[in-house]
């Protein structure tokens, strides 16, 4: 099992391309990966099965959670429940968000 990861490399794959994303572990009991969002690119995730922490590595704009809008900024992490809806929008420069689940990410 793979115990090291080098988010740089995913973030480099991610800008190459179609996704937006990089689930790197996919376990039953944890999932983590890499959000990367350039300006005006759409955020398209639906409401998830598991509970969400989101830490941002770098960039600006807005995560709406369950209709009501928080201001992303470096260094900011934010906590969503199973199944509520949310998505990043508003971003003027790269975003770079990773992201935790709290089982698989299905």
């Amino acid at each position: 099992m793979k115990l090291e990861f080098d988010t740089k490399q995913y973030i480099g794959k991610i800008k190459e391309s179609s996704n937006y994303f990089h689930t790197f572990i996919n376990r039953d009991n944890i999932a983590a990966g890499i959000l990367v969002l350039e300006p005006g690119q759409e955020d398209t995730q639906t409401p998830h099965d598991s509970d969400e922490i989101y830490y941002v590595v770098r960039g600006d704009g807005f995560l709406r959670i369950n209709n009501k809008e928080y201001r992303v900024s470096e260094g900011m992490a934010y906590y969503v429940q199973k199944q509520v809806p949310h998505k990043f929008f508003g971003n003027k420069m790269d975003l770079v968000v990773v992201y935790f689940f709290s089982g698989p990410d299905l």
